[in-house]
């Protein structure tokens, strides 16, 4: 069945224009209205791409709420789709973080989320799909991610390392430490044991990393390097096929990977929130300002990418054509997505239909592979006479 979205200001490249959208089987077209099918007024309203996250890991959340406390994976699933396309985002990169560490951030954990997305393909609304963020001192993983790699069951990958951390937070005796390890379920002495264990085998780290990335790059899969603190990993991971700097450390980094045209990544929560989480780390909403950064991801918070959007938009950072291609057409370029992200003929029905409110945007609509999967306010489903008559008006 068509789809014709009607009286609409559609971003078309990074303009808006006033022209009718019809998604016929899946696809995108800038003609004439179908005669049939569903019809809606967009009156008001702007039409612009789906969002994409290039990396989100708030549904950890649904599949533990508490520490120690699951809900079945399809459960959890479902919630997490429902708050995607709420937020405008009909594809999501699910950040599992693949760790040495049991529990939450297990293999175990990781390998039965990709099972679920497997299952649940077809039955959720937006596009879920599966970033591993692999630590690399998970040596005793490399096997399985090799295999996940060439199975085609990635999007993304990106290497992680948080060793350094967690040593420091072992050495401080941090109130960190103690969530880090109720994460995982040991005791402390056991945590700690794992620790001693897992950094004594540092000597292997390096092999495995060339190995895997290696796999990804004959696999066509794009590589981010995640938290780099020095130039030094910049360098490091762009030999191995990296052209993704995630969550930068410092601003040099940032400034060192866009002068090499990659892309660079930063939370939008940092800019919703006016600042990082982490101190000493650069504010988002800076590096957006200074032409340091070229996506916005949600992080651990979905609705932060549509407000991060209205805030750069409202301190007149940028215009917001400009601030939308920070969650649409800069991600998916990154991914490889070439079917979404921009409004053009033949591209995926991936469309959030949004009004500019006095606190933010609002998603009204959310239309995913032709699909309306958010709605409202009803009333803009125009009846067969009405959709008639509006489709000659654009006509």
């Amino acid at each position: 069945m068509a789809l014709n979205i009607l009286n609409g200001q559609v971003l078309v490249g990074s303009t808006f224009e006033a022209v009718a959208v019809t998604i016929r089987e899946g696809a995108i077209a800038l003609d004439a209205p179908a005669a049939s099918g569903l019809t809606i007024d967009a009156g008001g309203l702007m039409v612009l791409p789906g969002i994409v996250d290039i990396h989100g890991d708030a549904f950890e959340r649904q599949i533990e709420p508490r520490p120690g406390v699951r809900f079945p994976l399809p459960l959890a699933l479902q919630e997490t789709d429902r708050q995607l396309v709420v937020n405008g985002i009909t594809t999501a990169c699910h950040a599992v973080t693949c760790s040495w560490e049991p529990g939450l951030r297990s293999m175990e954990t990781a390998a039965r989320l990709i099972e679920g997305l497997d299952d649940a393909r077809g039955q959720l609304a937006a596009d879920n799909r599966f970033h591993l963020r692999h630590e690399i001192f998970n040596l005793d993983g490399e096997a399985q991610v090799l295999e996940w790699i060439a199975g085609g069951k990635l999007t993304a990958l990106a290497f992680n390392d948080h060793m350094d951390d967690i040593t420091r937070q072992v050495e401080r005796r941090s109130s960190k430490l103690g969530r880090m390890i109720e994460r995982t379920g040991l005791d402390r002495d056991a945590y700690l044991a794992l620790v001693e264990r897992t950094i004594n085998r540092a000597g292997e780290v390096p092999a495995s990393i060339a190995r895997i990335a290696e796999a990804a790059r004959i696999a066509g899969l794009p590589i981010l390097s995640h938290d780099d603190r020095h130039l030094e990993d910049r360098f490091l991971y762009r030999g191995l096929g990296s052209r993704i700097a995630e969550f930068p450390k410092v601003v040099d980094v940032a400034r060192e990977a866009i002068a090499a045209h990659e892309h660079v990544v930063f939370g939008a929560p940092n800019i919703v929130r006016g600042g990082s989480q982490n101190s000493g780390s650069p504010a988002a909403g800076e590096m957006v300002a200074r032409g340091f950064c070229t996506i916005l991801a949600s992080d651990y918070f979905y609705p932060a990418l549509r407000q991060a959007v209205f805030a750069l938009t409202k301190d007149r950072t940028m215009t917001l054509a400009a601030a939308w291609a920070l969650v649409s057409a800069h991600p998916a370029e990154a991914l490889g997505l070439t079917d979404r992200g921009t409004i053009r003929a033949g591209l995926r029905g991936d469309l959030a239909l949004v009004r500019m409110a006095e606190r933010g945007l609002d998603i009204v609509a959310t239309i995913a592979d032709g699909r309306v999967v958010h709605l409202t306010e009803p009333h803009r489903i125009l009846a067969q006479a009405g959709a008639a008559a509006a489709a000659r008006r654009v006509a």
